[in-house]
């Protein structure tokens, strides 16, 4: 009975697994074979944020456009339509023209800050571009060596399903206990099922990395990669070289810059605008109380006895001395980024290096021999299964450490802001 319960579970589990597998399967019609260059490409053409953030710079460029024009002038015209008891009440007509101007340098700090506006608009379109080229190189890598792992899954899934149909032929034969069979149709389900769910992540970074480029959703994308052969590449390159770069190359660190710049200019804007503006005015009146084609011309500016703006200069202050520390620890960010990322890429380095590069293959050739061995019962079924968790287990884990040896050097790039290292 529990035989039984048990081989029903294992066949649910199967299906369920394999029904996963062929939906993933069902829903891709098309292969994009690309090198990440060619995914660059396509991500600096097609991505949707990069084209928002542009339109962000064309806004602040028409800020400029704004702030360098003149004030319009005003102008009145009156003309009379009764007075009773006046002579030539219907001919009385008056003109009046005035002109605005600002003092104290005021239209040039506003077209000043303006272009600072411009400058903070680029540097966020080139930090959101950093960020998302990062993640278009970590989900692009994240998929060629989820992919390798899935290969191993499916190479030992294709060994151990033939192996299983061989042992169901020996125990309809009676050669074999029952118990032989269930043992390897578990961990084969159980590999499957590990499978299906690589595949799962393989399929939600996908979607990501789809959406990057703007390619179909039902597309899949193939990672063509070489990698260069070099062992010291981290190590090569100088922290304080990495370091010296981030500052000139960072733009999250340049934005911050501006807005102390900004900042610094509004405060000088805000002291120039306690300076009164001038309003300069003609007039003519046909009929003016003193005699006829009565012209005049006129100054306007208000009194600052009260208002000189104190508040906002306050502000100003504020603002300046609040940005200044904003630009301090934004700096202790980027030393704290490439410190932390150059020390991982090291240790992942030397980590990597230590390894044989004959291991993979070596290990790959002793599990054909495995499969070779226990099908001539030469070893046990726990020995068996045993190598092949081992084979497993070390391949996986191989692929994983290459990853995060390659994600370490993308993180330094993302860090400084610099491809320092380009890996194809």
């Amino acid at each position: 009975m529990r035989l039984k319960f048990s081989r029903a579970f294992l066949f649910i589990q199967f299906l369920v697994s394999a029904l996963g597998m062929r939906l993933y399967a069902q829903t891709t019609t098309d292969t994009l074979k690309l090198t990440l260059k060619q995914a660059e490409d396509q991500f600096l053409k097609n991505n949707l944020e990069l084209i928002i953030q542009r339109y962000n710079i064309d806004n602040a460029s028409a800020n400029v456009i704004t702030a360098r024009l003149f004030q319009n002038p005003d102008f009145s015209f009156a003309n009379g339509i009764h007075a009773t008891g006046v002579p030539n009440a219907f001919s009385e007509q008056a003109v009046s023209v005035s002109q605005l101007f600002f003092t104290a340098g005021k239209r040039n700090k506003n077209i000043q800050l303006a272009k600072i506006g411009v400058e903070q608009a680029k540097y966020q379109f080139f930090d959101l571009l950093r960020t998302l080229k990062f993640t278009l190189h970590s989900d692009f890598y994240n998929i060629y060596f989820q992919e390798q792992s899935a290969k191993v899954y499916d190479e030992e899934i294709s060994s151990l399903g033939k192996t299983l149909n061989v042992f169901k032929q020996q125990y309809q034969k009676g050669n074999i206990a029952e118990k032989e069979v269930l043992r390897i149709q578990s961990q084969l389900y159980s590999l499957q099922t590990e499978y299906n769910n690589l595949l799962t992540s393989i399929d939600t970074t996908q979607s990501e990395l789809k959406l990057l480029i703007k390619a179909s959703p039902v597309s899949y994308i193939d990672p063509q990669v070489s990698f260069d052969n070099n062992k010291d590449v981290a190590s090569a390159v100088p922290y304080q070289q990495l370091l010296d770069s981030a500052y000139t190359n960072r733009y999250d660190l340049k934005y911050t810059k501006a807005v102390v710049d900004y900042n610094t200019l509004n405060l000088k804007l805000q002291k120039a605008t306690a300076m009164p503006d001038v309003s300069l005015s003609f007039n003519y009146d046909k009929l003016g109380s003193y005699g006829n084609n009565f012209m005049s011309a006129g100054i306007a500016f208000s009194l600052p006895f009260f208002n000189r703006n104190q508040g906002n200069i306050q502000q100003a202050r504020i603002a300046i001395d609040q940005s200044k520390v904003q630009f301090q620890s934004q700096q202790d960010q980027v030393q704290s980024d490439v410190a932390t990322s150059y020390k991982s890429a090291l240790r992942l380095e030397k980590l990597y290096n230590s390894f044989d590069p004959k291991f993979k293959t070596d290990f790959t050739n002793l599990i054909k021999e495995v499969n070779i061995n226990y099908e001539k019962r030469n070893l046990s079924m726990l020995e068996f299964l045993d190598f092949y968790d081992s084979y497993k287990t070390n391949t996986i884990q191989l692929n994983n450490l290459q990853l995060s040896k390659v994600l370490a050097l993308e993180q330094l790039n993302y860090a400084t802001g610099t491809p320092f290292f380009n890996q194809q």
